[in-house]
């Protein structure tokens, strides 16, 4: 498992924006062609000598982390010439080290939006993009204390210390818990009372040490942390729908293995285990983002 701090140190050193995101359209092409190629074709050769595994490079949210903790070793089980490097982090953060030129071959944040921001400027693999789960924002309280509200609705009229949220200029679920306030018209209520983390998983530690009396965050955060509860959800027409996503970006070495595990996330016991972590499944059909706005 690496930091984001050690993805900054692998980063190739860009000098200009232009050098950043050029990538002659004959080899996105090439590239695009390729992945394809790796989702339709299955071609066996018996190697003459056993080969090393080759790596894929992950960045992925930090919300993911429990539930990749058994996904990851099941990926590798059954790719035994691939070996996963994860890299956890906000996905705002991880969608700017891509954007600089971090060695990533998967991208996978917590919000599908971040890829097709990625796919504007032309930094993911055509063809690539895919939602594969959703989840819900939930409040939460800590195990330790009683809670000092039962529902959201409860917000209005408790009186609460501290409330954390992501901060939304670093975090995905902080974009998303401002969106709820601000919705339900309690952002300058609780202005005094919110406390911004960086993350989280900053959050669920302000909550379960109690220098937060609650927090907004992902169920997929919260659903395997013995430390916290769930309290709430919030409702679905307060915030925008919370789409997990994952493409190949610019960056991609291992294009071939960043085929096989977007297409090992679609397998039914994969499912399963989103499921079990507080994932939702979304059906939706797997076109790009041009595509869909074409349709619109």
């Amino acid at each position: 498992m690496y930091s984001i701090n050690s993805i900054s140190r692998q980063t190739t050193e860009v000098t200009t924006k232009a050098r950043r995101y050029a990538m002659p359209r004959r080899n996105l092409l090439l590239r695009s062609l390729l992945f394809l190629g790796v989702l339709t074709t299955t071609v066996w050769t018996a190697p003459s000598v056993q080969a090393a595994p080759e790596t894929v490079t992950i960045a992925a949210a930090n919300s993911l982390k429990d539930a990749f903790r058994k996904i990851l070793p099941l990926f590798e089980a059954h790719n035994k010439d691939i070996n996963v490097r994860v890299i956890y982090g906000p996905s705002l953060t991880l969608s700017k080290q891509i954007e600089e030129g971090a060695p990533i071959d998967v991208f996978l944040p917590s919000q599908v939006e971040e890829i097709d921001q990625l796919e504007k400027k032309g930094l993911v693999i055509q063809g690539t993009r895919r939602v594969y789960a959703g989840t819900s924002l939930v409040l939460i309280a800590g195990t330790e204390l009683p809670a000092p509200i039962a529902s959201v609705q409860d917000l209005r009229t408790a009186l609460i210390r501290y409330i954390a949220i992501g901060d939304p200029k670093t975090s995905s679920v902080g974009k998303v818990a401002a969106q709820y306030l601000k919705y339900s018209k309690l952002d300058s209520q609780l202005k005094s009372q919110v406390v911004y983390a960086e993350h989280s998983r900053a959050v669920l530690d302000l909550v379960a040490k109690g220098e937060a009396d609650l927090g907004i965050v992902y169920r997929t955060d919260a659903v395997s942390n013995k430390k916290i509860r769930i309290l709430d959800d919030a409702p679905e027409d307060s915030h925008q729908p919370i789409h997990y996503g994952v493409a190949a970006v610019w960056t991609a070495k291992n294009i071939s293995g960043a085929g096989d595990f977007i297409n090992f996330l679609g397998r039914p016991q994969i499912q399963a285990l989103l499921q079990d972590h507080g994932f939702d499944r979304i059906a939706e059909p797997q076109v790009g983002l041009a595509q869909r706005q074409e349709g619109q």
